[in-house]
């Protein structure tokens, strides 16, 4: 794929929302594209986590391993960012991932996205902002859930 191609996907991501043209180059030169046949496996739950993947084409499907087998508990499409944490932290994966169909994701390393967030520390104030919205919007959820769930 041409770098130009993947600055315009990673424009799509909602994560990257407020990044300059230069900025998305920069995070787009680092990244490696991989084409994925139907039932590849992308990663496994509890693997070590040092990139982040954008689905640029197909279906991955996210499971949990339980006694087995995989509990499938949600699928990305295209412009869906896959592991986003683990480009600002160490973690493990939460979920196993599989391409449902063909596929082609974009890996996102950590040590690139970082070296961007070190050069350009308006984009971290904004990111800052964004992931905190996000967990604020997860904690609401899961007290509406425990409130129909009498918790």
């Amino acid at each position: 794929m041409a770098l130009d191609d993947d600055v315009r996907i990673l424009s799509g991501v909602e994560l990257f929302e407020g990044f300059t043209p230069e900025q998305l180059r920069l995070l787009a030169f680092g990244a490696e594209t991989t084409h994925l046949p139907a039932e590849r496996k992308l990663y496994r739950e509890d693997d070590e986590a040092d990139s982040a993947y954008v689905v640029i084409s197909g279906r991955i499907v996210l499971y949990r391993e339980a006694e087995g087998r995989g509990e499938p508990v949600g699928h990305a499409g295209p412009g869906a960012i896959l592991g986003e944490l683990a480009l600002i932290a160490d973690t493990r994966r939460m979920t196993s991932a599989s391409a449902e169909t063909d596929s082609q994701v974009l890996r996102l390393n950590r040590r690139m996205f970082r070296r961007i967030l070190e050069e350009y520390p308006d984009i971290a104030v904004i990111l800052h902002r964004r992931v905190a919205e996000q967990l604020q919007a997860l904690v609401r959820r899961i007290e509406e859930a425990a409130s129909r769930f009498g918790g």
